[in-house]
């Protein structure tokens, strides 16, 4: 069957995914910039995709929301020779107040974005759709949103349930506790997110993000905060107290961790699937 390979860069305070299907396709979950451990404010995922691993096409781009520190690497996004394929991102977003909220040096990136968001304005085709799991390799995505919430952009994030051999991985964006309140009294979505492998907590583990009965629910083996080494309310001890630990193959070792923060640990790849006789969930910092 194959495997699903993720990675979850180290881009300091923002988000950005990579994840490959087992039919090679070629998944971007947010656009983050940066790297703590070569000490780079700059540093470019989709540039290294390309240059270290040859990628040169995304198949699918999800934006979770349009704040800068999930869109800094949307100008590179002209640098590969094919992609975005498909878009994925709020639609109820007020396009022209983020223009002319943004900074000065930041208007191109909201510049680009708008420019994406007005090209794909139509659905996906059949065969680029993402709620169809035979275009991504029997990978199984679920989406979940929070659309009246417009007075706070985090809240119109994008939340993205996927799964695969029996293997469940959440990943969020900034939702706060509000969105994540309004969601938990919804069956479809408590069915979805319960009892997941990995989670990605919500707003790079904020305390305004934290929602104990969402992370009870989701029940996590392992949760992996993506943010800067400054964060003044963190909800890192809350995750631990109830995310259920995993062994992960850190630096050579096999240990016991319950969460992994790209600010400390650095890039967190994720191999999961099925092998000879079961599923299988391999997590790895180098």
């Amino acid at each position: 069957m194959g495997s699903v390979k993720m990675r979850v860069w180290d881009v300091k305070h923002g988000n950005a995914i990579y994840i490959r299907t087992p039919n090679d396709k070629h998944l971007v979950f947010d656009l983050g910039v940066g790297d703590y451990s070569e000490g780079i404010d700059g540093r470019s995922p989709l540039e290294t995709l390309k240059t270290h691993y040859g990628i040169d096409k995304i198949d699918y781009l999800m934006i979770t929301h349009p704040h800068k520190d999930h869109i800094k690497d949307i100008l590179n996004l002209d640098k590969l020779d094919l992609g975005p394929r498909t878009l994925h991102r709020p639609k109820l977003v007020d396009l022209d107040s983020l223009l002319e909220d943004a900074r000065v040096a930041d208007k191109p990136l909201f510049q680009k974005y708008i420019e994406l968001h007005n090209r794909f304005s139509v659905p996906a085709g059949p065969s680029d759709t993402i709620t169809n799991p035979e275009n991504y390799g029997g990978v199984d995505f679920k989406h979940f949103s929070t659309p009246t919430l417009t007075e706070n952009i985090n809240n119109l994030s994008i939340i993205s349930i996927l799964q695969y051999a029996g293997i469940k991985v959440i990943i969020p964006g900034d939702n706060e506790s509000q969105s994540l309140e309004e969601l938990t009294k919804k069956d479809d979505f408590k069915k979805a997110i319960k009892d997941c492998d990995i989670l990605i907590a919500p707003h790079h583990g904020r305390q305004s993000a934290y929602h104990n009965d969402f992370v009870r629910l989701s029940n996590p083996r392992l949760t992996i905060v993506s943010d800067g080494s400054i964060c003044d309310t963190s909800a890192n001890s809350a995750y631990s107290a109830i995310t259920r630990g995993w062994k992960i193959h850190y630096r050579g070792n096999l240990v016991l961790r319950k969460m992994l923060t790209t600010n400390s640990d650095g890039e967190v790849y994720i191999d999961f699937g099925t092998g000879k006789k079961k599923s299988f969930l391999k997590v790895e910092v180098k």
